[in-house]
């Protein structure tokens, strides 16, 4: 018997591939076992986004080897994708597998095994020729609301972004399987699934016949496959009215949306090669807050880049004050070697970008409380997840407008969806409602 443990960092593809990962070495017959425990293989699904994010990943790569000195390490995902090379250097590694041999993990090591290989093993494909979509198994995880990834890659070509190298130009999920999974995620006893992909806005366009993202959110809309459909991440041109009007219409589709806008600075958008001004950025938020005054709308910012002037990241501060957001992920930009920007002129230094960080992730703290608090007193719906909060003892749950809320209630709750009324916030700035 073939056991295993799995190390994921990065976004929430990669966590959904995790689970896909997991799904395929259980119909292998491999069996997981926690992380610390004795494993003949550790698998590391690693992230290289930022500089920090390749440095987790070598951390958590040499912690796997010193925890399991006995165990097969095999380092995937994208900074085995990227960096292959960096990976050889660290000694203990056997497989370093790119994102194209994700699925095939058990194949390439019964194959390995049965020869007198010379470690490391490298499977490692040009990722930018991958034409097709490479369709894993539904991620089935301990997750109350699984994602489903329906697309992979980006066509943009941000000029601080490594991930089109890493993960290649977008392919999509055909419409008729991206339906089928659906109804197997509801049949499986979930109520929510979120809609998950690198570059979402690109969905479709590259099918034949060709189909987008609009067309998609339509049809699912009219199966009404399961409860609830969360939408993760859509670029700003990309996030239309079809789709902001069928979300406001629609009684499965979560009031929720993250639009990266990066940059409320126009020459730092062109330079980032972010296809939008601030004016266009400002006009969607508030459309979308004009046709659905109760939705979450999150906001990605990144701090830092070359040339951002004091001025220029002040008109990034004072758009998102002005405009309805409600939480913010704010990064430090990390210069990628082989990105456009890695080589740009008038550098940031860290400890401005540090502070710069701590500005805008307390201006998201205000946004945050202030939605929370206009929430109080409403009655909504919340799903609520299968494990309680450690700290309180009490049920938590997701509203459909992102809302995290805690309730009283025994365990016949978990997994359903329930009405409730918001009652307080506490200082912490939780959420308490009623059922």
């Amino acid at each position: 018997m073939q056991n295993y443990s799995i190390t994921t960092l990065g976004c929430k593809v990669n966590h959904c591939e995790s689970e896909s990962i997991i799904q395929i070495l259980k119909e292998s017959g491999w069996t997981s076992v926690p992380l610390g425990e004795d494993a003949k293989f550790c698998i590391i699904n690693t992230c290289a986004v930022t500089r920090k994010a390749a440095m987790q990943s070598r951390q958590a790569v040499r912690h796997a080897i010193r925890s399991n000195p006995r165990a097969r390490i095999i380092v995937t995902g994208c900074y085995a994708q990227t960096e292959p090379d960096d990976i050889k250097k660290i000694k203990g590694v056997h497989y370093i597998i790119g994102h194209a041999g994700k699925h095939k993990i058990p194949e390439i090591i019964t194959s390995t095994e049965e020869k007198d290989f010379v470690f490391p093993v490298t499977i490692y494909n040009d990722i930018i020729n991958e034409k097709s979509f490479k369709q894993m198994p539904v991620a089935l995880g301990k997750r109350t609301r699984p994602f489903l990834k329906i697309q992979d890659g980006c066509n943009a070509f941000c000029t601080y972004c490594i991930v089109p190298y890493a993960r290649g130009r977008s392919r999509s999920m055909p419409l008729k399987n991206i339906l089928d999974n659906i109804i197997r995620i509801k049949k499986s006893g979930y109520r929510e699934v979120v809609l998950s992909g690198i570059h979402l806005g690109r969905y479709g366009l590259d099918l034949s016949p060709q189909t987008n993202l609009t067309e998609l959110i339509k049809r699912i809309n009219e199966s009404r496959a399961i409860e609830r459909v969360r939408l993760s991440s859509i670029e700003p041109l990309e996030l239309t009215e079809a789709i902001i009007k069928t979300v406001a219409e629609s009684d499965i589709f979560c009031r929720h949306f993250h639009v990266p806008l990066q940059s409320g600075d126009d020459l730092i958008l062109k330079k980032m090669r972010r296809p939008y001004t601030r004016s266009m950025f400002r006009q969607l938020l508030y459309r979308i807050h004009e046709l659905i005054p109760d939705a979450a709308i999150g906001v990605d910012t990144i701090i830092g880049f070359p040339g951002e002037t004091e001025e220029a990241f002040k008109n990034t501060y004072n758009l998102i004050e002005e405009l309805p957001a409600t939480y913010l992920h704010v990064f430090p930009f990390s210069s990628r070697k082989g990105t456009p920007a890695s080589s740009f002129p008038d550098k940031v230094p860290s400890k401005i970008i540090k502070e710069r960080c701590k500005i805008m992730r307390d201006l998201g703290n205000i946004k945050k409380k202030e939605f929370y608090k206009k929430n109080i007193g409403k009655r909504v719906e919340v799903l609520i997840e299968e494990k309680r909060d450690k700290a309180t003892g009490f049920l938590k749950g997701k509203t459909s407008n992102y809302l995290p809320i805690f309730l009283s209630g025994n365990d016949d709750f978990k997994n359903t969806i329930v009405d409730a009324k918001i009652e307080k916030i506490n200082n912490n700035n939780s959420l308490f409602g009623t059922i």
